[in-house]
This record gives structure tokens, sequence and C-alpha cells, in this order.
């Protein structure tokens, strides 16, 4: 009876050993094959970009490919001119506006994922000029100096903050005295030049475009901040386009447009909060 008591003990520990070593070997391999497996594969995010957002989307699109090693390649125009050429299908994945009109229009012509739509920056409306004496108070003054030439905006079918531009010389009755005076930019860059070349004396551009790499310090010249009461707000969404529904990198350059290193960038270069 001993000797068959022992046997039983051998043989179930024999089975026990069997069991741990094919357990041990298991593992080894899964965790060889995990070692060798390839990092996930770093993919290219083609971003439609507003123009008064190419400083800081170049900083936040190089944070993102420290963190991910997805590249974000940026393409810059008015706000318009991209959404028309979306709508021509070119091959973007993402678009960043400078309006909240046309992201939403997207999405409910299917032209951009429904319910991929947010607001990743607020604009801010300045009045600049070159000359540090020419704004010394109120915009109003300013704009109604006798020696005043050309004032620069946006294009206001174009470019939001070309539209906001209109309505403040609206709201502060100017519009028709300086219409014969107005010089227009495609977008809020080549109306920024337009000033700094002294092509004209003065104009509305977005307070981002007066900060030197997201620095508190204005460019140079004088600066008049336009009170939000005299325009709609400059809500800038970002919506994610119907053929890149499924691309990973896309959703996740968005995301991370939202995350605190993204708005910490945002705020610095002269834009008010998003959602």
């Amino acid at each position: 009876m001993p000797c068959g008591t022992r046997r039983t003990v051998d043989g179930t520990g024999k089975a026990l050993a069997s069991s741990m070593v094919a357990i041990t070997l298991a593992a080894l391999m899964s965790f060889a094959t995990l070692a060798s497996a390839p990092a996930a594969k770093a993919e290219t995010v083609r971003a439609a970009v507003a123009t008064n957002f190419i400083e800081p989307v170049a900083r936040i699109a190089a944070a993102f490919k420290e963190k991910t090693g997805h590249e974000v390649v940026v393409s810059t125009g008015a706000t318009g001119s991209l959404s028309a050429q979306i709508k021509a299908g070119a091959p973007f994945d993402v678009f960043l506006s400078a309006d909240s009109e046309r992201p939403a229009a997207m999405e409910n012509e299917g032209v951009a994922v429904r319910g991929s739509r947010f607001t990743y920056a607020v604009g801010i409306l300045a009045l600049w000029s070159a000359d540090p004496a020419r704004i010394t108070g109120e915009g109003k003054a300013a704009l109604e100096a006798a020696d005043i030439r050309a004032i620069a905006i946006a294009d206001p079918a174009l470019a939001p903050y070309g539209h906001a531009a209109k309505q403040t010389l609206e709201k502060l009755g100017l519009w028709d005295a300086v219409e014969g005076k107005l010089v227009f930019g495609k977008n809020i860059g080549q109306t920024h030049a337009l000033v700094a070349t002294g092509n004209a004396e003065i104009g509305f551009v977005a307070l981002s475009a007066l900060k030197r790499s997201g620095s508190e310090e204005k460019a140079f010249g004088s600066t008049w901040q336009v009170p939000e009461g005299l325009h709609d707000p400059i809500r800038q969404d970002a919506v994610l386009l119907a053929p890149a529904e499924t691309n990973a990198a896309a959703r996740a350059f968005l995301e991370f447009l939202k995350s605190a290193e993204a708005r910490e960038v945002i705020t610095a270069h002269g834009y008010g909060g998003g959602d």
C-alpha cells in the first residue's frame, strides 16, 4: 500500500512538473513575441489649417510627433478657400477652420464625420498699425484720422476675421465712411502683411499674429484689442473629414488638440480657450 501511495505521489509530481514547464515555455514564447513585435506604425495626418493658426499648429504638431511618432503635414489658407478645396475632394484628413459655420455645414453635408467637431480656439481681433504712434486710445479715432489712405481687412467672404472686421466697422458706424479706403487680403496673413509693409497705415488682424513665438510682447507698432461686443465670437472649430473616419492617427491628433499641453500653446499665442 505504501508503494502504491508513493507511485501515485510520483506520478502527480511528474504531471505537475510537466505542466509548469509547459506554462513557463508558453510565457517565454509570449514574451518573445511581444518583444519582437514592431512598434505601432507612424502615420501621416494631412491637416488643412486656417492661416491665422500657422505658428501654434507648428508647435502642436511637433509635440504630437514627439509623443506619437505621427507626422502632421499642414496646408494653410483662407478658411473659405480651404473649405472649397475640401468639398472638391482635396486629400485632407482634418480641418482646422477659423470659424464654426463651415465645419458644421460639412458635418451636415457628410463631408465631415458627424459628432467630431469641437472648438479648439477662440480668435481675438485687433486693430494694428506698424506706426507706434498711430493708435493711442480707442480704435475709432485712429480709423477716422484724416491721413489714413488705406485700411486693411481680410476678405469678409472668405475669412472669419474679415467678417468680424466688417461687423466692427458697422458697429462703430464707420463702414460707409471708410469703405473706399479698404484694401483686402485673401486671408488674415496677407492682411497682416499689408500693414507690416506699409501698404496700409492700419488694419484688422488676428491678435495671435502680434505675438512673438507666443510671448506677451507686441511685435512692434501700436494696437487696439477690439472689444468682443463689436463682432460675433470668432469660434475656430476643428473637424474630422469623412475620408479619414477610420484614420486612428487623425483622430489622435484631434484629441491631442484638446490636451492641456496644446491648450497652453494656444492661449500663449493670443487665443481664447475652446471647448
